[in-house]
């Protein structure tokens, strides 16, 4: 049951590398299949380093939470699936930039990480085996990533919105199921 878990965390996780990647993809059509491995390499790292230091946190202060601990993983999974939607719809402005310059992939790479960020504290909630979530969430990114690169390159579309909504949904309905689970024990 926990690789189940892992695994669609780690898909949720991916879709904003994967919009990212789209982004990157019709914003630099020339980009050659070694650029998009660094891309991918770099997003990845981030996506598996993040829940690392999330999880660390929330060992550390698991024994004071313990009879809450539910609650709380389904309220930051639900706070971050109705984020995600939310964003989907935002205005984002149609900008080219270049996501091989390090800034801007540091920056893309942080920004798409955060949410692993709270993912890993409520792993260590819910004794999720960090080490295995953290190969698992760091290889679906990197996947993710040149497929998404890939993807961008062949449309001619700039409204990857739709792919955060399916995240965000399926990170509330994973929270509610681990709500329900602990409620019905």
């Amino acid at each position: 049951m926990d690789f189940f878990i892992i695994f669609i965390v780690a898909i949720s996780l991916s879709f904003d590398t994967f919009a990212i990647s789209v982004s990157s993809g019709i914003a630099y059509q020339e980009i050659t299949f070694w650029e998009a491995c660094k891309i991918a390499l770099t997003l990845a790292f981030f996506q598996t380093l993040m829940p690392f230091a999330g999880w660390g946190f929330g060992i550390q202060i698991r024994s004071y939470i313990e009879n809450i601990d539910h609650w709380i993983a389904f309220g930051l999974l639900l706070f971050l699936g109705l984020k995600m939607i939310r964003e989907a719809f935002k205005n984002k402005e149609d900008k080219e930039f270049n996501p091989l310059k390090p800034l801007t992939l540091l920056t893309i790479a942080i920004a798409t990480s955060i949410d692993a960020l709270t993912v890993g504290f409520t792993f260590s909630l819910i004794n999720i085996p960090i080490i295995i979530a953290g190969f698992v969430i760091g290889s679906v990114t990197y996947i993710a990533s040149m497929t998404g690169i890939l993807v961008g390159k062949s449309l001619k579309t700039k409204n990857p919105a739709i792919i955060d909504v399916i995240g965000g949904l399926i990170l509330i309905a994973l929270g509610t199921k681990i709500l329900i689970e602990h409620l019905s024990q």
